[in-house]
């Protein structure tokens, strides 16, 4: 008998997808835990500080895996959670098409190979930091990440036009965590703390109207 389309990758029973809704998707997902792990960790060894931004383009444009807006949700519990953002969005998706084995192997195929590397060029910091050509190179690095990071949030701005909250409040509380961080460099768990509540009691209330 021919398998169903939505039928799960053949020996591994825990292989079927759940989402924010609990609804099947029909978008392309990994194929298998093997897939996950490489594809974490071929994202992982792409990153200088600006994981995020390759993070979002292969999900989302390359492997279809998520939405932008899906994405957005994963990124937004992710940076309010305990750890590195992206571990933790790698947490989630992982969980999401394999239940905890894929959680485990999304944040394996994260951490593994780069810890090993970095502990590598971590003594070949230690012992080059002062040559010229490799502090100029990493300066570079930098300029470059944030460009990544600035881009991947022009480019994700467009999920927040089906945002309860609206546009323009999207866009106010944008302008406040700015301004408290950049500007008045505030301690982030404070401002956090501020507007993440402001914004989550805004968004609850908008919600419950809309829902009423």
């Amino acid at each position: 008998m021919p398998e169903s389309p939505d039928a799960p990758v053949v020996g591994d029973p825990s292989a079927t997808p759940h989402g924010i809704d609990g609804s099947t998707p029909t978008r392309p997902r990994p194929e298998s835990l093997r897939e996950l792990f490489l594809t974490f960790n071929w994202l992982a060894l792409q990153g200088f500080g600006g994981v995020i931004a390759v993070t979002q383009r292969a999900l989302c444009e390359q492997k279809r895996w998520l939405t932008r807006e899906e994405f957005v949700d994963a990124l937004a519990i992710g940076q309010v959670l305990p750890g590195p953002n992206v571990v933790n969005v790698a947490l989630m998706i992982g969980d999401r098409f394999f239940g905890w084995r894929g959680a485990f192997t999304a944040m394996a195929g994260m951490l593994v190979v780069p810890l090993v590397l970095v502990l590598a060029l971590t003594a070949l910091y230690d012992h080059y930091s002062t040559v010229p050509a490799i502090a100029g190179a990493l300066r570079g690095m930098g300029a470059v990440s944030a460009g990544l990071i600035v881009g991947t949030a022009l480019k994700l701005a467009t999920a927040l036009r089906g945002n309860p909250m609206g546009v323009g409040a999207c866009a106010a509380l944008l302008g406040l965590t700015f301004g408290a961080i950049a500007l008045l460099r505030w301690p982030l768990p404070w401002v956090l703390l501020a507007l993440g509540s402001m914004a989550c009691t805004f968004a609850w209330r908008r919600l419950a109207a809309a829902g009423a």
